[in-house]
């Protein structure tokens, strides 16, 4: 069997699992967000990186580097969550593992799936990168080079790391559970305290080699040697003082791009590595605690059907049968109610304009934008336009079902903002139930899909957030 067309096979089929999953959604907003929350302006009180309790001079290299840092030290166990629990870790093996191909070629062709996925986060976050640029004020504006430059080179040699990891983990047995896990958090916290200590050595190829977060270097490289270099990651207070860092002549400096090209190597061969070495599944079904508990407390039978039963009681109400049927599907599943009940909790303790209407309205954009897409293919409307409620009048419902959603996840913030004589909660829950639903069902009704609407959502969403309060 070609082993070129394995792993052009296994990275088709991954990469279509990727495409089908709202993960995907989740996993690419996680880098921007979280970029937000440590980038503080050029003023402010506390930074993401700080050296000797300085902040840096805001540049847009250093903003692309603060971006590369935090993505490849704060952020890599979720993104290592994400590649270990998305859509594609269930897979075939019992077909797979039967037949002759290459788990080398199979672990590749999965590989490339994983680092087009990453590739795709490094590229959004590049545009918030460029975004939070204008935003936060840097010295010299906006450069897009800069800024790009600085971000993917350190962060892209962490993130195949992190994929090779995965793939490591996934190939034996005792790594595929939860041993797996604790095996990468050691590395991680160990990449880290490597990465940190390097700072003490001659800036040489042996210093950057040991960076694996590859932030050291552009720091470190244009301050004297002799000084004392404390780096903080995160978000730490800094003094009023700020210091100038010369990142471009870090990221260039000799051997810094070497080592990070050759962090990528290493990459890759730790996934032929993987295949290598890759141990087969063993079938069979295994005892365990929770299958016996559910299997004892399982329902019964159900009762049987009572053939002369009434009509239920919605179908002599069409539109409120319709209204309850889109509020049902909006807020479809137990994850997604949980979180809406999480959001409504927040509303009693937390500031509504900061956390609790920006997660509602994220959490709305998901679950009105897939109703969207589910109803609104063109076979599903053929069949539609024959029952009792057409399709606009559904839209009507849909629309009407987004603003209750709204409005509920915003119930004990309008109530507690109401007692203070504050309106503005029930407007915004209710103008952004309008909004987001009306675009959805727009954009679904024009594309046939939710990726239209959810796309254009998300990007204004994030520019809502980012934009000075």
């Amino acid at each position: 069997m070609n082993a070129l067309a394995v792993a052009r096979s296994s990275f088709a089929t991954s990469l279509a699992r990727y495409r089908r999953s709202w993960g995907l959604w989740l996993l690419l907003l996680v880098a921007p967000v979280s970029a937000r929350y440590w980038i503080a302006g050029k003023d402010a009180a506390s930074a993401a990186i700080v050296v000797n309790g300085k902040a840096p001079v805001l540049t847009s290299a250093v903003v692309g580097l603060s971006l590369g840092v935090i993505l490849s030290t704060v952020l890599l166990p979720i993104i290592f969550i994400y590649l270990r629990s998305n859509t594609t870790r269930h897979q075939p093996w019992q077909v797979e593992e039967t037949t002759a191909a290459s788990r080398v070629a199979i672990g590749f062709g999965r590989f490339g799936a994983d680092i087009a996925v990453l590739a795709a986060v490094l590229a959004t976050l590049t545009l918030a990168g460029w975004l939070l640029a204008w935003v936060v004020g840097a010295v010299d504006g906006v450069r897009p080079l800069d800024i790009g430059l600085s971000l993917w080179l350190i962060a892209a040699p962490a993130l195949m790391g992190v994929a090779a990891v995965r793939a490591l983990c996934d190939s034996l047995p005792l790594t595929r559970g939860a041993l797996g896990e604790v095996g990468f958090f050691v590395v991680w916290i160990v990449s880290i305290t490597v990465s940190a200590l390097s700072s003490m050595l001659d800036r040489g190829f042996v210093a950057a080699m040991l960076d694996f977060s590859g932030f050291v270097r552009p720091i470190v490289h244009a301050l004297p040697h002799d000084a004392l270099q404390v780096i903080t990651i995160g978000r730490s207070p800094v003094t009023a003082d700020r210091i100038a860092i010369d990142v471009n002549s870090g990221l260039l400096s000799t051997g810094y791009v070497v080592s990070r090209l050759l962090w990528a190597g290493w990459a890759v061969a730790l996934v032929a590595l993987a295949g290598v070495v890759y141990r087969p599944h063993r079938s069979g079904k295994r005892w365990s605690v929770r299958d016996t508990i559910a299997a004892r407390f399982a329902a019964g039978p159900p009762p049987p059907v009572q053939a002369d039963a009434p009509p239920a009681r919605a179908a002599s109400m069409p539109w409120l049968g319709v209204l309850v049927a889109e509020f049902r599907l909006i807020g479809r599943g137990r994850a997604w109610r949980l979180l809406a009940l999480m959001v409504a909790l927040a509303g009693l303790v937390g500031d509504f304009s900061r956390v609790v209407a920006p997660a509602l309205v994220l959490l709305l954009i998901f679950g009105a934008c897939a109703q969207a897409g589910r109803s609104e293919p063109r076979g599903l409307l053929a069949l539609t336009r024959t029952m009792q409620c057409p399709p606009m009048r559904r839209r009507i419902a849909f629309v009407v079902a987004a603003i209750a959603w709204s409005l509920t996840m915003a119930l004990p913030a309008i109530v507690k903002a109401m007692a203070t004589g504050s309106f503005r909660p029930l407007a915004v829950a209710s103008a952004a139930g309008a909004i987001v639903a009306t675009v959805a069902i727009s954009l679904g009704a024009w594309t046939r899909s939710a990726v239209a609407a959810r796309l254009l959502l998300l990007i204004a969403w994030y520019a809502w957030i980012t934009a000075p309060q």
